[in-house]
């Protein structure tokens, strides 16, 4: 059995080799049991496909000559060939010819060769083929718009959809080769060829197109993905690049499939292709960081990542695919052959633990993150991240630099970077116009590599938590007994590895932090406000942070410095609070509360922190966020918000709910008790009475203070009273 090259136009009549015998092959037959004719769908990957394939095949006919592999058939005596592999290139292959014959008008007799390809999967398949060889089209509209308006072509035409494959390709092919001079002439010449194989001797049975082809079944995208891997690789291979085409595609069949498998999530024959479609994702996107680019600014299409990274014409194409190589078989070289599993879950965990690090997700196998998605604290599952994007970047980078780097140096490490990436939310982004990735990723290898902190980290990762590290190390230097007690301050959930809350010289008071935040959250606010006012004023000047007693998201961002104004101060009432008690409980908090209570009024002394802490009302609910314009001239007027970040109807001024929760006005923000014919407002030092009809000033209720301008009576319990005595509730 011998092979030989054709093209569409030379197989037909051309006699065909099978041992002693030869066969003029006659006519090209699509049979029954094939699948219908598919690279003129319309869907992502059907899309893509027929675009490389038709860039291939523009490519043959305008520079350089194409052979299409082989094509597997049956040839019977008649001169019958039934294809078994090829069925969907032969197709293309006389559409094109189709197309170049009608565009050149290339006489009947040298084109006539068309009217033997056929189809016999569905009788309006055949008839639209033999309809098709005796059209002219104008080539003025759409040639698919055309065709459909012949009178040879019947409405019922448009259910088979070997048909309306057929159209789409017709115009794709109109698109694409519209403007090549001379088609038909460089067809016949060669310019695009392929094997022709007969199989006369094996016989023609359904079973052998199930087992050879798998009908009905496409290639999937990743198998795509990798037959264009490999043509980038070879292409490279003949342009005097690395000989690497042969193991690295055996390394795609054999170890790297065998490092997915255990992650696969699907069934059937092709569940580890979408891990490898992700993780190639992974590797593309840090080698576009590594460029000082954004993937965000380049295509997202994984054919256009291949090309642009392997094909020929990129001077880094070697280094890239050096890198593509060790970034997977790394994971295959893990210290001790454990699984990436287990080499994970030997630093990282989801509480503390002597020398593991704990990750923001609780999710230890990041690995497997990067394959599958990512689940948040709500449980929702996204796309990979950017930060667990660079932690797993960071554990890539130890695999490959294991002999340069002990355990004990990386676990130290590790914990240095998840550090920064949990506390630089702000300044890690890979936006075109703000890319910081680029110096982020130098910082990370000099960090796990070396143990060095980049001079280019600057404003990549979040400034004081940079300092706070430095000083962290040369703290370990003159206190090294001292790691454990500093990790497990580092690694409580409210802190997640910035500590200057409480600072370095008090990480003894850790344990006590432990034990306080264990209690209930709103007699934690409350025993805080005992000493003082701890908010913090939001940079834009009239909204503040304090706790919640039901979201730990406001005490995080009371606990980790940013541009809000006040973090000192709450450092030194935190820090204050803990020494007061070695251990904490919801019953030495309540001791606090009442102590403070009864002592302001005994003094006759009412602070704001007196109300807050008294009056639950005074307290917010979910985000912790008061409202004050002019705090330092009105320390009394805070009104309370009920959303994150801007006033609403259920905003309101707490002493006017707290008098009388009934008659407080929605519709003016909760600053008004209106009533039929007035309303109250208040002041820092006084109640207002207002007519409702023009909001003319009836009467000033003074409320008493002293020269520090504090309350010596409670603003509460007087409106309350004067609310009676008006007979207005």
């Amino acid at each position: 059995m011998s092979t030989a090259l054709h093209t569409f136009v030379d197989i037909f009549d051309t006699k065909i080799e099978d041992g002693d015998n030869s066969v003029r092959l006659k006519e090209i037959v699509i049979p029954v049991i094939q699948r219908d004719y598919a690279q003129g769908r319309h869907n992502d990957e059907v899309d893509r496909v027929r675009a490389r394939f038709l860039d291939s095949l523009h490519e043959a006919v305008t520079k350089k000559p194409l052979t299409l592999d082989f094509v597997y058939g049956d040839l019977d005596e008649t001169g019958k060939m039934t294809p078994l592999d090829g069925q969907q290139r032969l197709t293309t292959l006389y559409l094109l010819h189709w197309y170049a014959a009608k565009k050149e008008g290339v006489p009947d007799e040298e084109c006539r060769f068309l009217a033997r390809f056929t189809y016999e999967t569905r009788y309006s398949s055949r008839d639209f083929c033999k309809s098709l060889v005796g059209f002219n089209p104008s080539f003025t509209i759409p040639l698919s718009t055309e065709i459909r308006d012949q009178a040879w072509f019947p409405l019922d035409y448009e259910n088979d959809p070997t048909i309306r494959s057929m159209l789409v390709m017709l115009d794709a092919i109109d698109e694409r080769f519209k403007d090549v001079p001379d088609l038909w002439d460089k067809l016949k010449q060669g310019a695009i060829s392929f094997y022709f194989l007969p199989i006369k001797d094996m016989g023609l049975t359904d079973e052998l197109y199930i087992k050879m082809n798998s009908r009905g079944k496409p290639l999937t995208l990743f198998e795509h993905i990798k037959a264009e891997l490999e043509r980038n690789l070879r292409l490279l291979e003949e342009k005097g690049g690395p000989k690497v085409a042969d193991s690295l595609m055996g390394k795609i069949d054999g170890p790297w499939t065998d490092l997915l498998w255990t992650y696969c999530r699907g069934s059937g024959e092709n569940i580890v292709d979408d891990e490898f479609l992700r993780y190639f994702r992974f590797v593309f996107d840090i080698l576009c960081y590594r460029k000082g680019e954004s993937p965000q600014s380049h295509s997202s299409d994984l054919f256009d990542l291949l090309h642009s990274y392997f094909s020929p014409e990129n001077k880094d194409a070697g280094k890239n695919l050096a890198t593509l190589e060790t970034f997977f078989d790394c994971w295959g070289e893990i210290p001790g052959a454990m699984s990436p599993k287990a080499f994970l879950e030997s630093f990282m965990g989801p509480v503390h633990e002597e020398n593991k690090i704990i990750v923001a997700s609780d999710k230890v196998d990041i690995f497997d993150d990067c394959l599958h998605g990512y689940a948040d604290k709500s449980g929702r599952v996204r796309q990979f991240p950017l930060s667990r994007m660079l932690l797993l970047y960071a554990i890539v980078v130890y695999l490959l630099h294991q002999k340069e780097v002990k355990d004990s140096e990386f676990v130290r490490r590790i914990r240095i970077v998840n550090n920064l990436i949990q506390n630089s939310s702000d300044e890690i982004s890979d936006r075109v116009e703000n890319n910081r990735i680029l110096e982020i990723i130098k910082g990370i290898d000099s960090i796990i590599v070396k143990g060095q902190f980049d001079n280019s980290l600057g404003p990549n990762f979040n400034a004081n938590q940079i300092e706070e590290e430095k000083e962290k190390l040369e703290f370990l230097l003159e206190n090294p007994e001292r790691g454990e007690e500093l990790y497990r301050l580092e690694d409580h959930p409210l802190l997640y590895g910035q500590i200057g809350i409480i600072g370095l010289e008090n990480i003894d008071l850790g344990p006590r932090f432990a034990s306080l935040f264990i209690c209930n959250k709103d007699k934690i606010d409350c025993a805080l406000m005992t000493i003082g006012n701890y908010a913090q004023r939001e940079r834009n000047g009239w909204r503040y942070q304090v706790g919640s007693s039901g979201n730990l998201s406001a005490w995080e961002a009371l606990f980790h410095r940013s541009a809000n104004e006040g973090f000192e101060n709450t450092k030194r009432i935190l820090v204050e609070l803990l020494k007061s008690h070695e251990t904490f409980s919801d019953g030495v908090l309540d001791s606090m509360i009442e102590d403070f209570i009864h002592k302001s009024e005994a003094k006759k002394e009412y602070p704001w922190t007196y109300y807050y802490v008294k009056y639950p009302i005074f307290r917010p609910g979910k985000y912790g966020k008061l409202s004050n314009g002019n705090a330092s001239e009105a320390p009394y007027m805070f009104a309370v918000l009920t959303t994150k970040k801007a006033w609403s109807e259920n905003t309101y001024m707490p002493y006017l709910k707290e008098a009388d929760p009934a008659h407080l006005s929605g519709e003016h923000l909760g600053r008004r008790l209106v009533y039929r014919d007035v309303y109250i407002t208040c002041e820092n030092a006084a109640y207002l009475l207002h007519k409702n009809e023009d909001g003319s000033l009836i009467e000033t209720i003074p409320i008493s203070q002293n020269e520090s301008g504090i309350d010596t009576e409670d603003r509460i319990v007087k409106l309350k009273e004067y609310i009676a005595q008006m007979g207005l509730s």
